[in-house]
């Protein structure tokens, strides 16, 4: 794919040579929404992408199956895809993709099934002769999905059919209509349909796969040899930035706005500024705290955790086995590094930004 297809997503702003800053290129599966997409805005209106010497912009792709061979290829520094399309390579009979994950961005399930309040499904098992919605059935989630029905006795394909129904505000008028039965969306567009003033229910995962990450920062495995720093600096700008967000998520969503603002809301400075506030809120707790409410280690992946999720993928038929060097795809070898700065030097920093 050659870049002229590329969406750029945020306009970022283009540093002095003379500041001699690192190009980073981050390549996203989806378009970034005031949800996930603040934090990144945040960290460019408060200069923390440039503090740690780095010019930092993005660029969209249809999916992971498009955005991996740029990552591949080393046409772009980092993307931020889900992983079963990457361990599914070490089962192709090729050389496995030569990328490695070193940011577990989504560190517990994000995906749930999405029912209206009055249907009669309760249980993933209820599903059962039942239409799911999804955005496409190319999405690099649909195996884990697919792997989450056959955990409850279903069997998709069989008994339970996916349908494409597009993102969002399509999807769910699939739902509303009756044109499918649930949706497969991630907690956050869950947020997003119930601000709409729709009652609905939402059925998890099976425990296996609660806890097993979703969208993580990958790179080259020689971007590991040749560049650490850059992904010691580029994982610390982020942690930072979603501190601030934490902090003040008001900043954050206005300055997404700002950075995008064909998505800033008709009433930006009342009701949809609470709600945008609300689902970059509400995503910050799941990615940044367990359900217990203990604090994650930003970035770290719990490989035990992701063994028996591979493992229970196997047992569904998703993968040929579970036998995949687990250690070799997740890496925690720059986790200190992330976390290494003055938080109360940027919390204040963050209190005064508007």
């Amino acid at each position: 794919m050659q870049f002229k297809y590329l969406v750029p997503m945020l306009a970022l702003a283009v540093a002095s040579p003379a500041l001699a800053l690192d190009d980073v290129t981050v390549a996203l599966a989806i378009p970034a929404a005031v949800h996930d997409g603040a934090p990144y805005a945040a960290a460019e209106e408060l200069g923390l992408f440039k503090e740690q010497g780095l010019s930092v912009s993005f660029v969209v792709f249809q999916g992971a199956g498009a955005l991996l061979p740029q990552v591949a290829s080393k046409r772009v520094t980092f993307g931020y895809p889900v992983s079963e399309p990457v361990i599914s390579s070490y089962f192709s009979g090729k050389d496995p993709l030569p990328l490695r994950y070193f940011y577990n961005g989504t560190p517990s399930q994000t995906l749930e099934y999405t029912v209206l309040e009055e249907s009669p499904i309760r249980t993933l098992a209820d599903l059962k002769d039942r239409k799911i919605g999804v955005g496409a059935l190319t999405w690099g989630t649909i195996p884990n999905s697919r792997a989450a029905l056959r955990v409850a006795g279903l069997e998709p394909g069989k008994n339970v059919e996916f349908v494409a129904v597009g993102v969002l505000g399509s999807g769910f008028q699939a739902l509303r209509s009756g044109q499918v039965d649930a949706l497969n969306y991630n907690s956050s567009w869950g947020d997003i349909f119930e601000l709409t003033g729709t009652k609905i229910r939402r059925i998890a995962y099976p425990e296996v796969f609660l806890e097993n990450p979703g969208n993580g920062f990958i790179a080259h495995e020689d971007t590991f040899r040749d560049s650490p720093d850059l992904i010691r600096r580029f994982g610390r700008a982020y942690t930072q930035a979603q501190y601030v967000c934490e902090i003040n998520p008001t900043f954050c969503v206005q300055a997404f706005w700002r950075q995008n603002p064909e998505s800033r809301p008709a009433d930006a400075e009342g009701k949809g500024l609470e709600n945008a506030t609300t689902l970059l809120t509400r995503r910050l707790q799941r990615m940044l705290y367990r359900p217990d409410g203990t604090r994650r280690q930003p970035g770290e992946y719990d490989l035990d955790v992701i063994r028996k999720a591979i493992g229970a993928m196997a047992e569904a038929g998703e993968f040929p086995s579970a036998d995949v060097p687990v250690d070799r795809i997740f890496s925690n070898e720059f986790v200190p590094a992330f976390d290494d700065f003055d938080k109360d030097a940027l919390r204040q920093r963050a209190e005064a930004a508007q």
